[in-house]
């Protein structure tokens, strides 16, 4: 078995069929970040957004929980095709990965797929767009593992 797995149904491994996944097994989680950022920027990914779910659910609810980000990617020619053939598509964007760490030390990155937006749009640009933005994640992913 390998590091990565790519999942299109519920009930196959830990995926959704929203998303797909990476682990990255023990390492170091703000390296790990750092890792998942540079492999986005060399698919054409910037990070518009980052949320850190550890620090909120500290501040907000006084929770310890294990680090989590959530970061906000974006490839700003497909956003700009998607955003041009639908507007409101903006409502779904960005793509967002999460990168999480276990009680363990195993860090596992999870990407949106963003061909599940398809479910909610008929356009067939945004499906265009949709399709390469998942192509683009899953080589991501697969350099990852």
């Amino acid at each position: 078995m390998t590091n990565s797995d790519r999942t299109s149904t519920p009930h196959e491994g830990d995926a959704k069929a929203y998303g797909f996944h990476a682990h990255l097994g023990k390492s170091d989680f703000a390296a790990s970040v750092e890792r998942v950022s540079a492999a986005l920027k060399a698919e054409g990914f910037g990070i518009l957004t980052e949320i850190d779910v550890q620090a909120t659910m500290k501040n907000k609810l006084g929770l310890d929980v294990p680090a989590h980000r959530i970061l906000g990617a974006c490839n700003p020619p497909l956003a700009h095709r998607a955003l041009t053939a639908e507007p409101d598509i903006g409502l779904l964007l960005p793509c967002n990965v999460a990168v999480r760490q276990d009680a363990t030390g195993g860090v596992t990155v999870g990407f949106i797929d963003p061909t599940a937006m398809l479910q909610m749009t008929d356009n067939v640009e945004v499906a265009a767009v949709a399709k390469e933005a998942r192509e683009r994640l899953q080589r991501v992913c697969a350099a990852l593992a």
